[in-house]
């Protein structure tokens, strides 16, 4: 039998994107900058699979901070650029995370990051967030020239780890993310960190909790 590998969402899921609020306020004058900049970019992203056009996340990254800053009528200067973005590579990690990747490894399953971001970009933030021993992989959409939720990039995973697609179990907390998964065959733990409503149009996973370790215990349950 082929040893069950788990996937993990970086961005949110693993990486508290908390650091980047303040600076996020700063630049644009408003609490709601952060998340109005990043359900912007994953729109961009999801018409770029839609309609095939090939960029990358950093690129999809700088033009919707351009988007944002037009929103709130404001102009970013070159510093205030750097520092916004720069701030996605220095992210830290979830308290939650380091003994649920280490009790996942204890049981025997192998844990990858999956990222929309860059191979560099998300080495960068795992060696940042001093993960890089806890993953067995990484993998970056960068490769299939799209991102998630295309079906394509859940297939790539599965090939590039030689492993067929329902021996693969994502762990994320978008339910856009989880719900593209469980679209192509492969399992899904959703980990809600906001407290915002899983889409009811979405497929649902049946590993489903707020708390990571409760949700740990149901991968390495569903196991036996």
């Amino acid at each position: 039998m082929n040893k069950k590998v788990i996937l993990f969402d970086i961005n949110e899921t693993v990486l508290n994107l908390g650091a980047l609020k303040p600076i996020f306020k700063a630049a644009f004058g408003s609490e709601d900058a952060l998340s109005l900049w990043f359900s912007k970019l994953l729109h961009l992203s999801t018409v770029c699979i839609t309609t095939t056009v090939k960029s990358n996340f950093a690129e999809l990254a700088r033009i919707t901070l351009n988007t944002v800053a037009a929103n709130y009528k404001i102009q970013l200067t070159k510093g205030q650029r750097t520092e916004l973005l720069g701030t996605f590579s220095n992210l830290s990690p979830y308290s939650d995370i380091k003994p649920a990747l280490s009790k996942l490894r204890q049981h025997g399953f192998k844990v990858v990051a999956l990222s929309n971001s860059s191979l560099t970009l998300i080495a960068t933030q795992m060696e940042y967030a001093q993960l890089t021993d806890y993953f067995d992989d990484i993998i970056s959409v960068e490769e299939t020239g799209s991102f998630k939720p295309d079906p394509t990039v859940y297939k790539f995973a599965a090939q590039k780890l030689q492993q067929p697609i329902d021996q693969l179990c994502l762990v994320a907390t978008h339910d856009w993310d989880t719900h593209g998964a469980l679209s192509v065959g492969l399992n899904a733990a959703y980990i809600d960190r906001t407290g915002v409503p899983y889409n009811p149009l979405y497929l649902k996973p049946k590993m489903y909790s707020n708390s990571m370790m409760d949700l740990i215990d149901m991968i390495i349950a569903d196991k036996q």
